[in-house]
């Protein structure tokens, strides 16, 4: 029954974090298929946690508030109750992807949090599974930011082609400057909030396993340099309204940060071993 709750809410997490993802698409983008989705995939987020919190009351023969674990996760299925009423009845997406954020950082402690859980073993596995999914949201981001990085580059040779008005063959091979510039922002929509969601998993199961975690390890400040530098690109993009090379450029920039990130800090990091 322990193992089967968990892998409810391993579940939720997973679809939480879609949720949250296309929430951060409808808020930069106002796209209402995003929206529609997003609503969705709460509305299943809701009703499974809605069967682990009678379950829980099932169990134990009370409402399941009288510790911290029960009441932080009391407390997400609040946030995503208000959620869905205010997605139902509101046109507020600022409000909707924010608080759905709060709401993760809430469900993710709750899930993968050893003490929560009598079995050792189980503990363990969670652990384990918690390194697994920050570590695989991380490898998606960075493939949205690498094909981003290649739709970048693709427009700088586009634009220099076009510039210097050297038709062939290879211009023909290429899309236009347009659609570039359009893939390579759409990626790093989807890039932005898978990296943000995997570093708040990474830095739970390292609060969690490693005993010598700080906030000031390499790895962690090189994660949050990318997520910086990779918003102030969406910002110039979405706010500033600014278009065609010297974003390209930027956004070429943002992907050797990540590369440093990923090759020079990993290496310097006490507990990323993976990266290295």
């Amino acid at each position: 029954m322990e193992m089967s709750l968990t892998r409810i809410n391993e579940v939720a997490i997973i679809l939480y974090a879609l949720c949250v993802l296309l929430y951060f698409i409808d808020f930069l983008q106002h796209n209402r298929k995003a929206k529609r989705a997003a609503f969705w995939l709460l509305s299943i987020v809701w009703f499974l946690q809605t069967i682990f919190l009678f379950t829980l009351m099932f169990e134990t023969g009370r409402f399941p508030v009288l510790n911290v674990f029960e009441g932080l996760y009391f407390y997400t299925w609040v946030l995503v109750t208000l959620s869905v009423v205010v997605n139902k009845f509101i046109r507020a997406e600022f409000i909707l992807f924010f608080t759905n954020v709060i709401g993760f950082i809430m469900m993710a402690l709750h899930t993968f949090a050893p003490a929560h859980y009598v079995s050792a073993a189980v503990s363990s596995q969670l652990v384990s599974e918690l390194l697994l999914i920050h570590i695989t949201m991380a490898i998606l981001s960075y493939g949205a930011f690498s094909l981003s990085f290649v739709f970048s580059i693709l427009y700088t040779i586009q634009y220099n082609l076009l510039k210097k008005k050297k038709w062939g063959k290879r211009l023909l091979r290429l899309e236009d400057l347009a659609k570039l510039d359009h893939m390579s922002y759409i990626l790093n929509i989807i890039g932005v909030p898978m990296l943000l969601l995997s570093l708040i998993l990474g830095m739970i199961w390292a609060y969690i396993k490693v005993e010598t975690f700080n906030l000031y390890d390499a790895k962690v400040i090189g994660s949050f340099m990318v997520i910086i530098t990779y918003s102030v690109y969406l910002y110039i993009r979405i706010v500033r309204d600014l278009r065609g090379k010297s974003v390209a450029l930027l956004n070429i920039a943002s992907f050797l940060v990540l590369l440093i990130n990923f090759f020079l800090f990993g290496s310097l990091s006490r507990f990323h071993f993976w990266g290295s």
